[in-house]
């Protein structure tokens, strides 16, 4: 069963129908932290950032078929390490690479559970650049510049909302948990 499904998910080379997430900010004028943002949950429920007030987050664009994938040990292991100091991860699963995030919310999510075991929140799919940029990775990228330039770019922000820190999909994981635990 589970080769079939592996079969079945991985076989989904092309962008599929799944609504990419639609964040916008929850005021008029430009948000001034990222608890300004509402996300869609995986179920397309909206949710505001606002929930994480106060806690260090790391902001991570996803992908299940990348090479980088194996980086969700290493995520899970800093979550299950910092979380009761006030840090979570926000997973953001994104096909804009090479469509290396096929299959719906479910199927990413059942994936990423079953083979890395995260724990972590996981939300709807996005899109990190371009016309279609999420407003929310439209405001990281303003506040530490460049285009997304593949899956796993990550974002550390502080207590109070603002983006302190960018890690590019190769950046060394010890200096990132450094960073996150000068944040707590």
């Amino acid at each position: 069963m589970a080769a079939a499904m592996a079969l079945l998910f991985f076989s989904c080379g092309k962008p599929d129908d799944t609504p990419l997430n639609d964040t916008t900010p929850t005021v008029e004028e430009p948000a001034d932290n990222i608890y300004q943002f509402k996300v869609l949950d995986g179920q397309g429920d909206s949710v505001s950032l606002s929930l994480y007030e106060g806690q260090v987050l790391l902001v991570v664009n996803t992908a299940t078929q990348c090479g980088y994938t194996p980086q969700y040990d290493d995520l899970e292991r800093i979550y299950e390490t910092y979380r009761d100091q006030g840090f979570t991860i926000l997973d953001f699963p994104c096909n804009q690479f090479n469509g290396q995030a096929p299959g719906s919310y479910d199927q990413i999510h059942d994936y990423c559970t079953d083979n890395y075991h995260i724990t972590f929140p996981q939300f709807a799919k996005l899109n990190v650049n371009g016309a279609n940029a999420s407003p929310l990775y439209v405001w990281l990228k303003e506040k530490k510049p460049g285009d997304i330039q593949w899956n796993f770019t990550k974002f550390l922000i502080d207590r109070e909302g603002n983006v302190v820190s960018r890690f590019e999909p190769n950046s060394n994981m010890t200096a990132m948990e450094n960073a996150i635990r000068n944040q707590l």
